[in-house]
């Protein structure tokens, strides 16, 4: 193969996301995070709709959400445990909500625009562990929660946050975790 990237190769058989437990301070700065979210839009857009956005959650906006995110989930039914750990993960340096915003298209279905956000939150995380950074994508209560979205973190109608993409210092290696067996997960139609 004439354009094989080798490089590329070896980061993708060795990636491992790093839990927000895991990170620590310093995130990228503003120049860094820039060229994170350049690259992270890298991503297959069928009809270059360009259906996602950014929300760059930094320590002032965590540290002002977290205990409001601990209130809601409480308010919500769940235990002070639940709550606890929804709050815990706004502890990360820095959190880039990644917004899936579909646009009225005649062409491109909704779900495709969908799965280009979902690729965009991949591609953040990636860019991230690729430039020497810890990064994970997560959900949990602030993502699934449309409320929450709305009221803080500027949602609109029709949109949805994707992943919660946490950066910061690789404080500790994660350890490796089991993976699929591809060949039970495979089909191949000759």
């Amino acid at each position: 193969m004439e354009h094989r990237n080798q490089g590329a190769l070896d980061f993708l058989a060795s990636r491992r996301s790093h839990p927000p437990k895991l990170l620590a301070g310093p995130p990228p700065d503003h120049a860094e995070m820039m060229r994170l979210l350049t690259l992270a839009a890298r991503a297959p857009d069928h009809g270059k709709l360009e259906p996602w956005r950014f929300v760059v959650l930094g320590r002032q906006t965590l540290d002002r959400l977290a205990p409001i995110l601990r209130q809601e989930v409480l308010a919500s039914g769940q235990d002070s445990a639940a709550a606890e750990k929804a709050a815990s993960a706004f502890a990360s340096p820095v959190i880039v909500a990644v917004i899936s915003a579909p646009v009225v298209s005649d062409k491109i279905p909704e779900w495709e625009q969908i799965l280009s956000a979902g690729a965009v939150c991949l591609g953040l995380v990636n860019a991230a562990l690729a430039s020497g950074w810890g990064a994970a994508w997560l959900t949990g209560f602030a993502a699934t929660n449309p409320g929450f979205g709305r009221a803080h973190l500027g949602l609109k109608d029709g949109e949805r946050i994707a992943g919660l993409i946490h950066i910061g210092s690789r404080a500790a290696v994660p350890p490796e975790r089991p993976r699929p067996d591809i060949e039970a997960k495979s089909v191949f139609l000759e």
